[in-house]
């Protein structure tokens, strides 16, 4: 993907600028959320075997329901436990055409999911065994792997607690 230089990444910096010093209020600033978090994540997979051998055998996200899909006869849905009380749903669509991942406007670029270090790296050992490559640490990103699924998810395991970037807490922690 062609990135911007010169004169059209110096607008967009200055643009971004404008928009953090317009709308990002500091921590103690922002009001409380209006929502208690992700109930679940629904993607689109091609084969439901597949996409549970590699959520829960390889990545260990326990499934946790399998059931059919309420508004779309022969289709499953099915549930990941991501930690946390938080699920990453998949829905099959038998007899639709499913073309190869494209990174697009209203698509999922990846999806960030929170790991201690010893889970991180057992990910990255299980992905090694199997064979599975993965971008991350050879870019200067020590606690980060960057990882398609088999239906061309992005998936990001990252070695930081909830609701901190780069080691900065970006929302109020929920025990003080």
């Amino acid at each position: 993907m062609p990135q911007p230089e010169g004169a059209a990444l110096e607008a967009i910096r200055q643009r971004r600028a404008e928009l953090k010093q317009q709308y990002l209020r500091p921590v103690a600033d922002r009001p409380p959320t209006t929502v208690r978090g992700v109930h679940h994540i629904a993607l689109i997979c091609r084969d439901v075997e597949e996409t549970i051998r590699f959520y829960q055998d390889l990545l260990g996200f326990p499934l946790v329901e399998l059931v059919e899909n309420r508004d779309y006869a022969g289709s499953s849905h099915f549930f990941f436990d991501i930690g946390n009380r938080n699920l990453l749903g998949f829905f099959d669509f038998p007899g639709h055409d499913h073309p190869e991942f494209t990174e697009t406007i209203g698509g999922v670029q990846h999806i960030a999911l929170s790991a201690d270090a010893a889970h991180f790296t057992a990910a990255k050992a299980k992905l090694d065994a199997a064979g599975i490559g993965y971008i991350g640490p050879e870019r200067g990103i020590e606690d980060s792997i960057y990882v398609r699924d088999p239906n061309g998810v992005g998936i990001e395991i990252y070695e930081e607690e909830l609701g901190v970037f780069n080691g900065e807490s970006l929302v109020p922690d929920p025990k003080l």
